[in-house]
């Protein structure tokens, strides 16, 4: 087990570098920060020489702290309600780009991890990388079988950085927990780097990755002009994925698919509909859509790659999100309000109304424009603005989700910039909801609930679902992992205690200045 003494001089090791680039400056002037953690912060600025004014650089600080904290950055680029709009906002721009490992460790590693050699899978590798990220680089390749592919690699040592980063996230945010106050049970930081590992160990292991994207080609295999490359699964194990090659031009090169002659209004619609698909009808999305993961094919046919990031929402959650998407289409605030109460979005000692008309505050300026004039992200900006004032805890598949539509909404604005988010989303939810949530739907799921119910002992399972209903189809948070606290240490040790309590302050203060700043 990493010692305190380790997580400290790492904490303070990224302190040092966020301080240098202004990172933490916000916290100086955050009112919900202690203000024992204000002078902190304040101290570490002046002692990096490092003045209050200038423009913070959240993500050239991630960048210098290494693979795992870029990648955490992207993971918090979404989370205004966690880093504040300043860093979420500066965080987009952090880019998931490392200089490539040289070609002979990925020879070595692709040799090792089948226990042969590589000329018995592949007839050609390009030496020269196509991409190279924090976590694999991707080459090139052209099977035994004379098949172009792509092959992605597993950087040497990786797996074994990421753990000792994350051991690392885990403790500050138990620290930071350990304080207490209503910002840190609402926020939920252990929550969100236990999300976050998952989300890491399933990127580390390329067959799961692999298995997703079977998985939803599976799912989009009826949905016309958008389609996922095919899996080999003889040359893919946990630290190789080979996938089919994709040949076609970057949806973000709008001037060159406009001189292939492609429809850019129709790609943009094609992708908003592909999304809401995934999202809304099949529960299981891509989470990674950004310009880099997306090609158009010579016929318009969009192809995506890079599957490590997925997103789960089970049904009644899809129900729940799909009449707030209506709702918000609509305006029947009223309504949206509702379901965030029903779903427990909202703790029921708030009022229905008020909340409504702060939506109304939210979404009413905004319908009716074309997304040129105002956006989706906006909206979602405003709606996670108000979390705060009506006590909402974060609801992590809800947000990996408003990250992919942000997504999918520039990459769709691009392409037109005329188009209309919500007119081109509305009938497509319109559909759903009538099929969905319609008579004979709702019919249908009534028969099969009630003979599930009653191979459970009708009575009490009812009365256990009607007392305690799922919090917005949210999945149960994982169990957390026990973290021992530098404040738990007994008194016994004499005056050591209190070396170890103000090293707790210390390190409880830099996870917090971490978390405005957008590490945590």
């Amino acid at each position: 087990m990493t010692s305190s003494a380790t997580h400290i001089f790492r904490l303070a090791r990224w302190g040092v570098t966020l301080a240098r680039r202004r990172a933490l400056v916000g916290i100086e002037n955050d009112p919900n920060a202690p203000a024992t953690l204000r002078r902190m912060v304040r101290l570490a600025r002046l002692a990096t020489l490092t003045g209050k004014r200038g423009t913070p650089d959240y993500a050239g600080a991630f960048r210098a702290i290494g693979p795992a904290a870029i990648k955490l950055g992207q993971s918090l680029a979404t989370r205004p309600d966690l880093v504040g709009e300043e860093a979420a906002n500066n965080l987009l721009s952090l880019q998931d780009s490392l200089p490539p490992v040289p070609f002979a460790d990925i020879k070595a590693a692709i040799e090792g991890s089948f226990g042969q050699p590589i000329d018995k899978l592949f007839a050609e590798i390009d030496p020269e990388p196509v991409g190279a990220a924090s976590i694999a680089q991707v080459h090139k390749g052209i099977t035994t079988d004379g098949r172009k592919v792509a092959i992605k690699v597993l950087r040497p040592g990786i797996r074994e950085k990421f753990a000792r980063d994350i051991q690392t996230y885990e403790w500050a945010a138990a620290h930071l927990e350990a304080m207490g106050g209503g910002e840190a049970e609402r926020l939920r930081p252990r929550l969100t780097i236990a999300n976050f590992k998952r989300w890491t160990n399933s990127e580390l292991d390329l067959r799961r990755e692999a298995a997703s994207a079977s998985e939803l080609a599976e799912q989009m295999a009826g949905v016309p002009g958008y389609r996922i490359p095919g899996i080999d699964w003889d040359r893919t194990n946990g630290r190789v994925l080979t996938i089919e090659w994709i040949d076609g031009i970057k949806i973000s090169r709008v001037d060159e698919l406009r001189a292939r002659g492609h429809d850019l209004a129709a790609l943009s619609e094609k992708l908003v509909i592909s999304f809401l698909t995934q999202a809304i009808s099949a529960g299981f999305f891509h989470a990674d859509m950004h310009q880099g993961n997306l090609f158009v094919e010579d016929d318009g046919t969009i192809a995506a790659i890079d599957f490590g990031i997925m997103g789960r929402i089970d049904r009644r959650a899809r129900q729940w999100l799909a009449e707030i998407l209506y709702g918000l289409t609509t305006g029947n605030y009223r309504r949206v309000a509702e379901i965030h109460f029903e779903a427990q979005y909202v703790p029921s000692y708030h009022s229905v109304g008020e909340f409504a008309t702060a939506l109304r505050a939210v979404g009413e300026p905004m319908r009716g424009k074309p997304v040129k004039e105002l956006s989706v992200g906006q909206m979602l900006d405003g709606l996670f603005a108000i979390t705060r004032d009506f006590d909402m805890q974060t609801q992590p598949h809800l947000l990996l989700l408003q990250k992919t539509m942000v997504m999918v909404e520039g990459i769709a604005t691009q392409l037109n910039p005329d188009i209309n988010m919500w007119d081109t989303a509305a009938p497509y939810v319109r559909s759903w909801i009538r099929d969905e949530l319609g008579p004979e739907a709702a019919l249908a799921d009534r028969l099969k609930q009630d003979t599930e119910t009653l191979f459970r002992l009708p009575g009490l399972i009812r009365r256990l679902e009607e007392k305690f209903p799922p919090k917005g189809g949210a999945p149960e948070p994982p169990p957390l992992p026990e973290i021992p606290l530098l404040t738990d240490r007994s008194q016994g040790a004499g005056g050591g205690w209190i070396g170890y309590f103000i090293a707790g302050l210390v390190g409880a203060g830099a996870v917090w200045g971490a978390t405005v700043a957008g590490l945590l």
